[in-house]
């Protein structure tokens, strides 16, 4: 069957209109045993028809000025009528500045551990990105990439094709999702300044699951949360909030009581203080570091990735 639709605008609209009442006359007309190509033609003209609704009222948003552009913003926003839009091409924010706001909202975790990462290119919908800093030299520098930037650009990108990352080359990939196109260097050839070649794991450890948080800290104060099983510690410096295992690397004892000033976290049992924009790294023992936490914050909700 012929499924074209051949006019554009609102012709094609009254169109695929008129095209589903047809095929849906057919399908009663047929009986108990409609012809399978029949089924499918329908579902794609009333899929199609979908589309087209979603498109005029996004033109309809359009022609309202700076307020229904800000109701189209919204729209895009929700999960589902996001993934609705994306289906449909449809969606009001472009792809590249998707991606952006997506780094965006892990750049804070990024910064707690010493790097960085920035947005290069966006072509033929593989995104190209640089993670800069110290990122090789942290522990948790792959869970970091893996989750962190995947997580986030799958949830706000899905419609992105690829990521290429230049910089630091990941060092575990594991589970489904955006195919990595990696900057790993090549045999023999020698490292940046400052970084190290990526330590290749032949069994991959098990993937880390995100779980929501309460995350009400105040800025300058710490709090304890316990997450599937694990004790947490959350802290809240300057605003960006940092997850850490709640236990000393010198003592093993709790951190949660412990004072926070300037960023640096006091354990109570023995006196260490690790500072935690970078990593939780002790300021008193170059050989000791608190255990990072991923965190991810999305809108008004606060996740943390754990390895169960």
């Amino acid at each position: 069957m012929d499924t074209a639709i051949p006019a554009a605008g609102t012709e094609r609209q009254e169109a695929l209109l008129v095209r589903v009442q047809e095929l849906q006359e057919a399908l009663e007309a047929a009986g108990d045993s409609p012809p399978p190509e029949l089924l499918e033609e329908l579902l794609s003209a009333v899929v199609q028809m979908y589309g087209a609704g979603l498109e005029r009222i996004l033109e309809a948003l359009h022609d309202a000025g700076e307020g229904g552009q800000r109701i189209a913003a919204q729209l895009a926003d929700d999960p589902l009528l996001a993934t609705l839009l994306l289906i449909h091409d449809l969606h009001p924010v472009p792809l590249a500045d998707r991606v952006q706001s997506a780094l965006d909202s892990v750049r804070p975790y990024m910064e707690s551990h010493g790097g960085n990462v920035e947005f290069l290119s966006l072509e033929d919908g593989v995104a190209r990105i640089h993670l800069r800093g110290s990122c090789s030299d942290c522990s948790a520098s792959s869970v970091t990439l893996e989750l962190a930037i995947k997580q986030a650009l799958e949830e706000a990108a899905p419609d992105l094709l690829g990521l290429q990352v230049e910089g630091v080359a990941p060092q575990t990939m594991t589970g489904q999702g955006l195919p990595m196109v990696t900057g790993t260097p090549a045999p023999n050839a020698a490292a940046p300044t400052g970084m190290e070649l990526p330590v290749i794991i032949s069994s991959p450890p098990a993937a880390p699951a995100w779980f929501e948080v309460e995350a009400d800290v105040n800025d300058g104060s710490v709090a304890a949360v316990s997450v599937a099983g694990r004790e947490l510690l959350l802290a809240n410096v300057n605003g960006t909030l940092l997850a850490y295992g709640d236990a000393c690397a010198g003592c093993g004892g709790a951190l949660h009581d412990g004072s926070l000033e300037a960023g640096a976290l006091s354990c109570p049992t023995c006196g260490r203080s690790f500072f935690l924009p970078r990593a939780g790294r002790s300021l008193d023992d170059d050989q000791l570091q608190l255990e990072p936490v991923p965190l991810l914050r999305e809108q008004d909700r606060v996740k943390v990735a754990l390895v169960q």
